[in-house]
Parts: C-alpha cells; structure tokens; sequence
C-alpha cells in the first residue's frame, strides 16, 4: 500500500474515532505523562497492519516510538507481543482503539486467507480474492489477503473484464464465442468469461477468452472441465468460485483447476483478538 494511502486513512479513522477530542484522556491524563504499551495477541493467526497501528501513533505523538516485533504475514500465538509503543500516555489512549480495529481487521482477513492457502499445499492452485470486499477498504482487504498468501482478483470493473450470465443475457441473440472476442478486439485487458454448464465451456474453449470461470461446479464437474480444456490444448486458465469452503477446497484443488475464488475470505472473515497493555506510565 501507498504510504499516502496509509496516511489518509488513518487521518480518517481517527477524525471519526476522536471527534472533537478524547473529552476522558484529555482531562484525566497529564500532558506530560508518558507511558510504554505492548499490543498483545489474544489469539492464534496471521499479523496484518502493522504500519496502519504505527502510522496512528505517530499522528497523535510525533515522538511515539513504535517498535515491532512481529512483522506483516508472520504467525503469532495467543500471548505474543506484537509490538512495543513508549510515548505520551494520551497519544496512546487516545490512539488505542483505531489502531487495533485497523489491526484486528486486516489481520483478521490474512488469518482467514492463510487458513486455506495452507489447507490445500501442495496443490497448485491460487486462492484469490473477490470484489466482495468493505466499500472503501478493498485495497486495505486486498492487502490483507496478499500479506496470507492469496492472490488478488481484479481490483474494480475497469480492471479486468468478466462476461456474467447477466451480461450473456443482455447479448441476447449473438454467440458467445462472437461476444468474447468482439471484446477483445475492443479491450487491451483480459478476459473472464462466467460459466455454469459443461456445454457452455465447450462453446467458449475455442474462444479469445484468458479465463474462465466454472461457477458453482461440482469437483466431479471441474476434474470434466480441467480434462476438456488439455484434450483442447487451450491456454485459457480454468477458475473455480461458488460454495467453495474450508471443509471441501481440498477437493477442487485436487481437479487441477487453476484458480479458486473465495468471497468468504473478505465478507466471512472473523478478526483477530488483539489488546493494549500498559506496562509503565510515569
């Protein structure tokens, strides 16, 4: 991420966090009192945003030091300190809340993506991402779901085409193969053209087409769909997506698919359980 973006960011959140000031820190806390805080992790998973936590303590406290000890995409254990933080008593009370919401959040989406990237090893298919995201926090999930060893899926609809069963209805009265490369004719970027049927891949295969998606396909269908596509030779890359979990990825990574697309890493994700801890305050 961009550290602009970063910083933008956060300046958001804590405007919104603060309001017009931390009425509770402010009039109990000493200006001068400073203090020394560790964030802890309260549970097993994957570390993600911690330049977002630094970068809210250093907005409220130009002379926080912020030490981490854990770095973005490293496991930790429940009672592992994530980070140490000495500076002004205020700037982290007041900088507190932000910060592991930001933290909890991303880290929450990486544990989340590392789950299934793991469950299928040592099958070679990518696990990716979808635009099932948080409006406004997408490059902040995107990187979450990078830092768990995932892959990105376009970023917005300008990104990468992808020709949906709506679209094929809208087109009525044309052919597929005709609608995909019509496009690519028009279009320097690549193509995702959406099927649910056997028959409709066997129409496309011939196509201009660089993926295509197998949606909500059985294993038994994919392994059918991976077997037409190299009796074809074809250099389009097969992607699995729809009621794809935990319990059955293993499977459909098993059918030699490409790639599986998983909205849950995003929209189903928990976060992690992250406190602040004062440990000295003078």
């Amino acid at each position: 991420m961009k550290p602009e973006y970063v910083h933008t960011l956060v300046r958001l959140a804590l405007a919104e966090d603060l309001g017009e000031g931390d009425i509770t820190s402010d009039n109990l806390i000493p200006a001068s009192s400073s203090s020394k805080a560790r964030l802890i992790a309260k549970s097993d998973g994957v570390i993600c945003g911690v330049d977002l936590a630094r970068e809210v303590f250093k907005t409220l406290g130009k002379n926080v030091i912020f030490r981490a000890l854990i770095k973005d995409g490293e496991s930790v254990r429940r009672g592992d300190t994530i980070a140490e933080i000495f500076g002004p008593t205020r700037a982290l009370l007041s900088g507190e809340r932000v910060a592991i919401n930001l933290l909890s959040f991303m880290s929450g989406v990486a544990t989340q993506t590392r789950l299934y990237v793991d469950k299928i090893k040592p099958y070679k298919s990518d696990i990716l991402d979808t635009r099932k995201t948080t409006p406004l926090l997408r490059q902040l999930e995107r990187y979450a779901v990078r830092t768990g060893g995932g892959v990105n899926h376009r970023f917005n609809l300008n990104h990468m085409a992808m020709i949906k069963d709506n679209h094929l209805v809208a087109c009525k009265g044309q052919a597929m193969v005709d609608v995909i490369n019509n496009l690519k004719e028009k279009i320097k970027t690549k193509i995702v053209v959406e099927v649910d049927t056997l028959d409709q891949l066997k129409e496309i295969l011939p196509s201009k087409a660089d993926i295509i998606l197998l949606d909500n396909m059985t294993p038994r269908q994919i392994v059918q769909a991976v077997g037409m596509r190299n009796k074809a030779k074809s250099p389009i890359l097969l992607e699995a997506s729809g009621g794809i979990t935990l319990k059955n990825i293993k499977k459909y990574a098993a059918t030699g698919v490409d790639r599986i697309s998983i909205g849950a890493l995003t929209h189903s994700r928990q976060v992690l359980d992250i406190s602040l801890e004062f440990i000295l305050s003078s």
